[in-house]
C-alpha cells in the first residue's frame, strides 16, 4: 500500500470511510471490514461523532482494540449531536472532542476535523480552541469539510493572523460525477500544501459498476428508484466508463478510485464499505497509473453523455 501526507500523517492512499457503522452494518460486521482494512494495508479510517450518533465512533473503538496505535483515526465534529450539541464554538468544541475520545477509547485524536462551516462563529476563534486541543496533545493535526476554496483562504489568513494551527486537509465530495472542486478548491489546496480528502468517491456506488442500464437494482443496495444519480445520462457515462476500462484489462472502480488519485493533492480515497470484500476491491483499484491521454479520453466520455445531478 502506497502512502501520502495529511500534514504530519502518513495514511494509505486508500481509507476506510467509517459512515456505515452503526447505520447499515453492527458491531460484528463492523469488526470484520475493520480486519479486512488491516490486513490489505490501510491504515486511515475516517469517522464522525454523527455517524449512527455515536455508534461509528465506539464500533471503531471495539473493533482496533490493542490496535489502536498502529492506526490512523480521523473523526468530524459540528454536525447536529442529539443530547449534546452542534457548531464550531469554543465551547462546544471542547465538549465535542472530549465525548469523541471516550466513544473511541482513545486519549488522543489523529485527525479532528470540523464537519461543515458555520456561519455563526468566526473561523479564528473556531480555531483557537482547536489549537488549544493539539498543544494539549487530544488531537494531533486538523482539518475540516465541506470548505470553498475562499472559506480555505480565509482560515488560512486567520490562521496566520493568530500564530495558531491551521486546516491541514479538507473533506470534500468528488468523484467523476461530481466535479466541482476542479474549479478552484484543488489548485487552493495544491497552493497552500493542504491535504485533499474525497468523500463519496464512488458516486454512492454508481461508480462500482453495480448499477447498469436497463437491469434492474441490486437487492439490499442505497440507492433506489428515482434517485438523483440514476439518470439516462450518468447511467450512459457508467457504461462508457465500463467499456473504457475493461478494454484496458480494469474494472469501473479501478477507474474510479486511481482517476482520484492522480492529483498530487489528493492524500487518500476514503470510500466505505459493508463488507470486507468490498475492502479489498477498494485496495486493488488504487494500481493503475493513468496517462495523460487517457485522462483526456475519460474527459471527453463524460462530456459526451453526463447531466450532473444537484447537490443536497
Amino acid at each position: 500500500m502506497k502512502t501520502r501526507k495529511i500534514g504530519a500523517l502518513v495514511v494509505s492512499v486508500v481509507g476506510l470511510g467509517c459512515n456505515n457503522f452503526g447505520r447499515r452494518i453492527d458491531a460484528s460486521a463492523t469488526a470484520a471490514v475493520v480486519n479486512a482494512a488491516l490486513e490489505t494495508g490501510i491504515n486511515f479510517f475516517d469517522t464522525a461523532d454523527v455517524y449512527g450518533q455515536g455508534q461509528s465512533e465506539t464500533y471503531l473503538a471495539h473493533a482496533l482494540g490493542n490496535r489502536r496505535k498502529d492506526v490512523i483515526i480521523a473523526t468530524k465534529f459540528g454536525n447536529e449531536m442529539e443530547g449534546q450539541g452542534k457548531g464550531a464554538q469554543p465551547t462546544y468544541i471542547r465538549l465535542a472532542v472530549e465525548a469523541s475520545l471516550r466513544r473511541l477509547e482513545t486519549d488522543y485524536i489523529d485527525l479532528y476535523q470540523l464537519h461543515k462551516p458555520d456561519p455563526a462563529v468566526p473561523i479564528a476563534d473556531t480555531l483557537g480552541a482547536l489549537d488549544e486541543l493539539v498543544k494539549a496533545g487530544k488531537v494531533r493535526e486538523i482539518g475540516c469539510s465541506n470548505f470553498s476554496a475562499s472559506q480555505l483562504s480565509a482560515a488560512e489568513a486567520a490562521a496566520i493572523a493568530k500564530r495558531t494551527e491551521s486546516f491541514v486537509s479538507v473533506q470534500n465530495e468528488y468523484s467523476l460525477f461530481k466535479r466541482d472542486d476542479e474549479r478552484d478548491v484543488l489548485s487552493e489546496c495544491e497552493r497552500t500544501e493542504t491535504a485533499y480528502l474525497p468523500y463519496f468517491p464512488l458516486a454512492s456506488g454508481l461508480l462500482t459498476g453495480k448499477y447498469r442500464k436497463g437491469q434492474p437494482l441490486p437487492e439490499g443496495t442505497r440507492i433506489t428508484t428515482g434517485n438523483k444519480w440514476l439518470t439516462d445520462e450518468n447511467l450512459n457515462v457508467v457504461e462508457a466508463l465500463i467499456q473504457f476500462a475493461e478494454a484496458r484489462g480494469h474494472s469501473i472502480l479501478d477507474l474510479a478510485v486511481s482517476w482520484l488519485l492522480r492529483w498530487p493533492a489528493v492524500s487518500s480515497v476514503i470510500a466505505g464499505a459493508t463488507k470486507p470484500d468490498q475492502v479489498r476491491a477498494n485496495v486493488a483499484a488504487a494500481g493503475w497509473r493513468l496517462t495523460d491521454d487517457e485522462l483526456a479520453q475519460i474527459d471527453m466520455l463524460i462530456a459526451a453523455n453526463q447531466s450532473q445531478p444537484a447537490s443536497n
